[in-house]
């Protein structure tokens, strides 16, 4: 089998020196393989450092509708009226706070430990559907990001950003 020889000159002096297309191919294969692996590797460090479950933080717009499965007396799909979920505000009288407002009392000072070695930036967004026909609710966590919006403008391709 005879190989057709191209010249390439080098950058440094002008010489020529003669590689094949064979030759070529494998020298093209090789760099892309190199590159693959490359970037394969750091995107494994990535896993290695921020865990499986790891997800880039992005801006989540959810629409304020959502057509999805009614699990109450409908049980069948149904439109859903989408809220975020909100911690309700404490009970004065539950027997927790009853318990720690008692143990506090008097002299002594802080009686239990105060978590101080929070290590989560971001919580967990949940969602709370309301069926429009039978009223009831129901929740479903997503994942977690650092902005959240409800009922946003669709982004749409090729549009500029406007503040």
């Amino acid at each position: 089998m005879t190989r057709t020889t191209h010249l390439l000159p080098l950058a440094a002096n002008n010489a020529v020196l003669p590689y094949s297309f064979h030759d070529l191919q494998i020298m093209l294969q090789f760099q892309f393989t190199v590159v693959l692996f490359c970037s394969l590797l750091f995107l494994y460090g990535i896993q290695l450092f921020f865990g499986k479950n790891f997800v880039a933080f992005a801006m989540v717009n959810i629409p304020k509708v959502r057509r999805t499965f009614c699990s109450g007396t409908c049980r069948r799909h149904t439109i859903h009226k989408v809220t975020q979920y909100k911690k309700g505000k404490e009970s004065v009288f539950s027997q927790g706070r009853r318990r720690y407002d008692r143990k506090q009392k008097g002299y002594g000072g802080q009686t239990k430990p105060i978590f101080r070695k929070k290590a989560k930036t971001t919580k967990k967004i949940v969602l709370r559907m309301e069926c429009s026909e039978c009223k009831t609710k129901k929740q479903l966590p997503i994942k977690r990001c650092k902005h959240f919006e409800l009922g946003g403008q669709k982004k749409t391709r090729g549009q500029m950003i406007q503040f």
